[in-house]
């Protein structure tokens, strides 16, 4: 069986309102796919409807993941499948640590949790290979967080979870660019390791560091295109109006 996460037909709804208007989209294991469009058009709705959001009534179709419907599954129950979302505002928690969190999010999906020693020698491991700090651990969850800081966060959950299928919701957002260098190193490590990923941005800066399989073209809730990395250089060039037309 080919191995994907795959979504046909997807209508949401958010306050009565349709925000994702069929969309039919298919990322194989192993593929970065990014998902591009202007403000409004639907990305980010259709990134925390994927992953089961309670204010977004599916009025349509179906996800599966490598074969098996998650639709109508919780979203602690789809982390379980394999299914990644970095939000693109990450809340802060406060009195919960950066560890803490971690450990907790982790051992949830093993069979066999870790203990305390096997755990901070992976994350210790995952945060050098981002270029995190080893205070970084005991700082409460995005307390005080810079907007990079908050993303780095979402890429060290990303590698201690190791999912199936990632779904980034402009996590490249605000980055300079050794948090961007970072990050990409995240993804591609990722997606060596054979999972897939749909990356969502507004920019092409990421693609320079992160060469994705395909390029995805959302406006106004529909899939209006998709290709290859020259739509994304075409996007870059002329804008959205390039595709509108």
């Amino acid at each position: 069986m080919k191995r994907s996460l795959k979504i046909k037909g997807w209508c949401v709804k958010r306050e009565g309102k349709e925000v994702v208007a069929g969309v039919d989209m298919e990322i194989p294991a192993g593929e970065v796919h990014a998902l591009m469009g202007p403000n409004g058009s639907g990305k980010s709705s259709l990134a925390n409807s994927l992953m089961g959001h309670p204010k977004y009534e599916i009025a349509g179709g179906r996800i599966t993941l490598d074969g098996e419907a998650l639709s109508g599954l919780r979203p602690d129950e789809r982390s379980k499948k394999g299914l990644f979302l970095s939000m693109q505002y990450p809340p802060e928690v406060a009195g919960v640590s950066v560890a803490g969190f971690l450990r907790a999010a982790v051992n949830a999906r093993r069979t066999k949790p870790y203990n305390a020693m096997e755990f901070y020698g992976l994350l210790k491991k995952r945060m050098a290979e981002l270029g995190i700090g080893d205070d970084f651990a005991g700082r409460g969850l995005n307390e005080g967080f810079s907007g990079g800081e908050k993303k780095k966060m979402e890429i060290l959950q990303m590698t201690m979870l190791e999912p199936r299928y990632a779904v980034l919701d402009e996590t490249d957002s605000g980055l300079d660019v050794d948090a961007l260098k970072a990050v990409s190193r995240g993804v591609e490590k990722l997606r060596a390791a054979g999972a897939g990923v749909l990356l969502i941005t507004h920019y092409t800066r990421i693609l320079k560091y992160l060469k994705p399989d395909r390029v995805h073209v959302m406006i106004a809730g529909r899939i209006a295109r998709s290709g290859g990395k020259e739509l994304a250089a075409l996007i870059e060039k002329k804008g959205y109006a390039a595709i509108e037309k």
